[in-house]
């Protein structure tokens, strides 16, 4: 326990607070993963929506900033670390969803709301182009002072450009209020802000939670499938990769057959259908029909050999594929002649 802490216990404490900090303890201890979210500038109407849209999924917990880091000191087990993020407007958020899950679903809850005079800008406001609907009066010049490009055209108040008029940072003035009011821009937005969140012994910031959850997927698939393919290159056999290696390793043995042309029972119809490609290859060459068998008169090149085909389809993701295919090639310069003899000798 820190020494604040034990100061802290020494100091007569009323009932209530004991009470009070009894209960943030029993809050913090009943979930898996408690935060700080910053409730500043949350009307109580919407801080109310905001608790009923919560529950189920999660509990807001508000009390005195002094008790509720004492809440934390009690419990300790490096919880007490959120207490660094208690000042202003917060309240304590208790969840049994991830911490990724809470951020994800506190951010995506938040509501565009009117900015009032005096507010600080959390964005750059513009005045879109368009027609303000509004009849044209006193208004043009109330949009022309806070520096929109407005006009009277065809009996309305238009704008004729997208228009400026505040960056981020700065402080809205009554009159761009009005403006901004008339024409029901809301340029903030309004939700609960979580400062910081500790589960499972880690305390977790804003900027560790906020994930592209669809480019974190398309990683860990890229990687996954970055490791399949080490794995049939490596010859490394696991229960996902060992029928791509069967496959591959019956692709690669059918390949050799078919190059040594073994006469195997299930290589012969790619054997006979090579040889047939050969012939008549060969045959559509010889331009003097009379030299040739009736059978192969007018006979034209065949496609490229089904061998080359299947043995492409054999092989999966394989960076060895194009040099996998030249034995085939080079097979078809070798066997042209003695093909062509064998096959001749047939119909000699």
């Amino acid at each position: 326990m820190s020494s604040s802490a034990q100061e802290r216990k020494t100091e007569t404490i009323p009932e209530w607070k004991r009470e009070e900090v009894a209960e943030l303890t029993e809050f913090v201890g009943s979930y898996d993963a408690v935060g700080v979210v910053d409730l500043t500038g949350i009307p109580s109407r919407q801080l109310q929506d905001m608790r009923r849209d919560l529950h189920g999924q999660a509990e807001l917990r508000m009390s005195r900033n002094t008790l509720i880091e004492r809440a934390l000191d009690e419990v300790d087990e490096g919880v007490e670390d959120l207490g660094q993020f208690v000042s202003g407007h917060v309240g304590l958020i208790g969840t049994n969803d991830n911490p990724f899950g809470l951020f994800k679903r506190l951010e995506e809850s938040k509501t565009s709301a009117p900015i009032g005079a005096g507010e600080i800008a959390p964005n750059d406001v513009v005045i879109p182009e368009g027609d303000t609907g509004v009849d044209p009066g006193p208004f043009v010049g109330e949009l022309q002072q806070v520096g929109a490009d407005a006009r009277i055209d065809g009996g309305s108040i238009k704008v004729m450009s997208d228009s400026h008029v505040l960056d981020a940072g700065e402080a809205v003035s009554d009159e761009l209020a009005n403006v901004l009011g008339e024409l029901g821009i809301e340029p903030k937005e309004v939700g609960l802000d979580l400062r910081a969140v500790f589960a499972d012994g880690v305390l977790f910031e804003p900027d560790e939670l906020a994930i592209d959850v669809d480019e974190y997927r398309a990683d860990v698939q890229s990687a996954a499938a970055a490791a399949r393919n080490l794995s049939v290159n490596a010859a490394y056999p696991t229960a996902r990769t060992a029928g791509t290696l069967l496959g591959k390793a019956a692709g690669e043995a059918k390949s050799v057959g078919l190059f040594a042309a073994i006469e195997d029972e299930e290589l012969m119809p790619d054997l006979v259908s090579r040889a047939d490609a050969q012939l008549r290859s060969l045959a559509a060459a010889i331009d003097d029909d009379e030299a040739l068998p009736e059978e192969l008169r007018g006979v034209e090149a065949p496609a490229p050999e089904p061998a080359a085909e299947a043995e492409e389809e054999t092989d999966e993701s394989s960076d060895d594929e194009d040099t996998e295919a030249e034995p085939d090639d080079a097979d078809d310069d070798d066997d042209d002649g003695d093909g062509a003899e064998g096959l001749g000798a047939m119909f000699g």
